[in-house]
């Protein structure tokens, strides 16, 4: 009964009626959102999502009936176990931040989808890299805001006028978002200010922030690569098998017919050996 649950667990259609249930429950929650919607199909809405929290929580109990002691072992099944308690804790309680949580169950879709389930792996895996990048691109904000609060927090105190100031203005520069107006207002009095932003969106934006995108994709390749040396050693591992079997069936065949040709012989030897007896009696 065990290997028939597990079986049905991981057939491609109920993944799919998974990934259906979640998108289905994601685009009720969003629907949630409309007033005229709630107003004129509230109750239908409130059925499909507890029907999907259902089915959630029917699948994990089957997990845990056919993986026991192993299922605490996958942080994925933690983490869809971590996701259906929130929906529980949100459809129990009245507060609207809890009833907000239900959308964390369209994040399922990360441990069901196997291409989502190796970015996420890809980017856990690029933590360590990432924390030097930040340290970094942190040093560079610090050193550049200190400066710019120094240089320009006279001329442009709503924009460098203080430290935390300076840090989020340039956190916006750094971004992209409205730069080129920030960099006029305080050239309009330091015309040489273009020289202060052209290098540091030249280091922040094009040498830092790239950093962050060359750990991502090796922290991919390397987990793709793993991938593959995990499906090439199952193959050969496969092949090995088939291949140990072709000479079993090879060597049951010789030993097959050596015996029928040792029984031939055998039968030849006994009729040779019954002739002359059968010679003898007939003249006497």
């Amino acid at each position: 009964m065990r290997e028939r649950t597990r079986a049905f667990l991981a057939h491609r259609h109920f993944q799919r009626f998974i990934v259906g249930v979640i998108l289905v429950n994601a685009g009720t929650l969003g629907l949630e959102t409309f007033p005229a919607v709630v107003e004129r199909h509230g109750p239908l809405l409130t059925v499909i999502d507890h029907l999907a929290l259902y089915i959630f929580t029917a699948e994990l109990a089957a997990k845990v009936y056919v993986e026991r002691a192993a299922f605490v072992r996958d942080p994925w099944n933690l983490f869809d176990t971590a996701i259906v308690a929130v929906a529980f804790a949100s459809t129990a309680g009245g507060l609207s931040v809890l009833r907000s949580l239900r959308i964390l169950r369209a994040l399922r879709l990360l441990s069901v989808v196997p291409s989502l389930r190796r970015v996420v792996s890809a980017l856990l895996r690029a933590m360590p890299g990432m924390t030097s990048i930040v340290v970094l691109l942190s040093l560079v904000l610090y050193v550049a805001a200190v400066m710019a609060t120094k240089l320009y927090g006279q001329s442009a105190p709503n924009r460098f006028g203080s430290l935390p100031t300076s840090l989020f203005t340039l956190y916006q520069t750094m971004t992209g978002d409205d730069w080129g107006n920030i960099a006029r207002e305080v050239m309009s009095r330091h015309p040489s200010a273009w020289i202060f932003f052209t290098i540091f969106i030249l280091v922040c934006t094009f040498v830092v922030l790239n950093l962050f995108m060359a750990v991502v994709v090796s922290a991919m390749d390397e987990e793709n690569a793993e991938e593959r040396a995990a499906l090439e050693d199952t193959t050969a591992h496969t092949q090995r098998i088939l291949d140990e079997l072709a000479e079993l069936r090879k060597e049951v065949a010789e030993l097959r017919l050596r015996a029928e040709s040792a029984a031939g012989a055998a039968a030849v030897v006994s009729e040779s050996r019954t002739r002359p007896r059968a010679a003898r009696r007939r003249g006497r």
